[in-house]
């Protein structure tokens, strides 16, 4: 039976699951997304991807900046759904709105609940050195991501996968979830199981602040902060260029077997930490492509013994 839905997501994250639950026939009522936000050098707005992909398919879309006003719940009950599917959305939800479909809100959240709850699960999950993670739905309630789980699927976490890689293979997988999810509430099979009390933590959003590469920490450590933040916002250090310090963004590292003072270069881009190296196998200057490490030291050898900040 096909369910009458109010898609709510803004990210790209989100996408796979609003073609999903296109593809399983069921009725899109209405797009709930972020507003246009003004990117480039001309501050153009343009519209969040969900945005982009509801109107190629002539799904209502909606971007309200607030759901808690009265007049944004009359207009959200006008559309008469069986459920709403929140993916990344960005907004919270007020109980009106929780409580304003038949069959409530499911949530698609990328952790193992109730690990990594809030903002920023998938880079928490791998700056923690996490091996293994999860898609999960579940009904959400007033809590932050504290409503009880319907549905899980694990992913493991490999030793080199980055923040980027995980977002996508969680992203494909999640829309397999939901749908499933969605199959199972139609016949009236969902059923759901409360959170575990043990073992809570938080994704806080992450900060500008914590992106810089830290050296006195060790290689794993600082490995790990590497490909939790790649491509974005990018973890980053200072490198020298001529007379000057350049920001230099590292994408991709590996563990290496060296030793060294901390942020000592040792050989190439094989920088010693706190405990052990680190090879930074891929990074990006300032306004410039992506470049593996033997491109970039073609254009900046850093001799060896060079201390980075």
């Amino acid at each position: 039976m096909s369910l009458r839905v109010v898609f709510m997501g803004t990210p790209d994250f989100a996408v796979p699951t609003l073609m999903e639950i296109i593809g399983q026939s069921h009725e899109v009522v209405a797009c709930y997304t972020q507003p246009p936000r003004p990117v480039g050098r001309g501050m153009g707005e343009r519209p969040s991807p969900v945005e982009v992909k509801a109107e190629a398919f002539n799904i209502p879309v909606y971007t309200p900046r607030t759901l808690k006003s009265p007049i944004e719940r009359e207009s959200f009950l006008s559309h008469e759904a069986d459920v709403a599917v929140i993916v990344a959305y960005g907004l919270i939800l007020p109980k009106g709105i929780l409580e304003a479909s038949a069959h409530g809100c499911l949530n698609l959240h990328a952790s193992l609940l109730p690990r990594w709850r809030g903002a920023a699960p998938i880079n928490r999950a791998i700056m923690a050195g996490d091996t293994e993670t999860a898609v999960e739905v579940m009904r959400m309630e007033e809590g932050l991501d504290t409503g009880p789980v319907c549905m899980a699927e694990k992913l493991a976490i490999g030793p080199d996968m980055t923040a980027g890689e995980l977002h996508d293979a969680l992203s494909r997988l999640g829309a397999n979830l939901m749908a499933r999810a969605l199959a199972a509430l139609s016949r009236g099979a969902l059923v759901s199981e409360p959170q575990s009390e043990d073992g809570v933590t938080y994704a806080e959003k992450i900060s500008k602040a914590e992106t810089r590469i830290d050296w006195s920490r060790s290689a794993q450590e600082v490995h790990n902060h590497i490909r939790g933040l790649s491509p974005f916002p990018g973890a980053w250090c200072e490198m020298p260029r001529g007379e000057t310090q350049e920001r230099v963004k590292v994408l991709r590292s590996t563990l290496a077997e060296d030793s060294g003072k901390p942020g000592e270069v040792l050989d190439g881009l094989t920088v010693a930490c706190g405990e052990g190296a680190v090879r930074l196998t891929q990074v990006q200057r300032a306004g410039k492509r992506a470049m593996e490490e033997e491109e970039f030291l073609r254009g900046s050898r850093l001799a060896a013994g060079t201390l980075l900040p």
